[in-house]
């Protein structure tokens, strides 16, 4: 998908109605934060079904989605994929699947991920296979949506998904790198926690070693995020893991990814 060209507004009031209009029909994409949280997926959902010759499928999601306790973009993004999934594998219709997953409204893909990461019939092995292309989305939203798509999944398996993710962190797009840590952080961000990498972070060492001095950012605050979150149950595996690597790897990115590993560790003894 190609990222758009145009500036995004700051705050919801700025946002035109025209774009509001071309976001809840899918005829743009979002281009920051703010107009991610803007998109009406109700109306969004009821224009893609249309578009797409499913509307008869709209209000069965719209019943599901009104059946959250707490709606916010995350739990309806899961509710919406969740349930075309159902909706999809009842009706024998994988063209639908299909045409979300390649859909180019960021939304709609983020839906799609959750067709992949919470479908029944898929090992873990073929979850990550099919998310991958939306880790390496050009949108930080669809590419925030996959990992959670996966995660339980993830949780559920923690040492096939480290040997399996492993492999991702010397891939050439950042962004691929960038989930297998942010997939498994043993804290999350919107998610639940990984209890046993709470416990024992260190089963995480094939994926985390190999990024100790990634050369992009985005990898680098994931990475340090990672090691944060471990730091607030496993302190002594942190510093021990920080003060190694500064030992090996004597370089700008290592020392940015220990101080950012370190920050909750530091504030707590100062």
């Amino acid at each position: 998908m190609n990222k758009p060209t145009r500036k995004g507004a700051r705050s919801a009031k700025d946002i035109t109605p025209e774009i509001q209009r071309q976001l809840n029909s899918g005829e743009t994409s979002s281009v920051n934060l703010t107009e991610w949280l803007a998109v009406d997926q109700r109306a969004l959902l009821a224009h893609i079904l249309q578009q797409l010759g499913r509307p008869q499928y709209l209000m069965p999601v719209l019943s599901a989605a009104d059946q959250l306790k707490k709606q916010t973009v995350n739990t309806l993004n899961e509710v919406i994929g969740t349930t075309l999934l159902s909706l999809a594998t009842t009706h024998k219709d994988q063209e639908l699947l299909k045409k979300i997953m390649h859909h180019p409204a960021d939304m709609v893909r983020c839906w799609a991920t959750y067709t992949i990461g919470r479908h029944p019939a898929l090992s873990l092995t073929e979850k990550l296979q099919h998310i991958q292309p939306f880790a390496a989305d050009d949108h930080f939203g669809v590419r925030e949506i996959c990992w959670m798509a996966v995660r339980p999944g993830i949780a559920a398996h923690i040492e096939e998904s480290v040997t399996l993710l492993s492999a991702w962190t010397t891939h050439i797009n950042p962004n691929i790198r960038r989930f297998a840590t942010e997939a498994t952080r043993p804290r999350g961000v919107w998610c639940e926690h990984i209890e046993t990498l709470k416990k024992e972070p260190e089963q995480a060492l094939a994926i985390l070693e190999p990024l100790k001095a990634d050369e992009a950012r985005y990898v680098q605050d994931s990475v340090g995020n990672w090691l944060n979150d471990a730091g607030k149950t496993r302190p002594d595996f942190v510093q021990a893991l920080c003060q190694r690597w500064q030992q090996e790897s004597n370089n700008k990115a290592t020392a940015y990814i220990v101080k950012k590993a370190l920050r909750t560790i530091t504030k707590t003894t100062a």
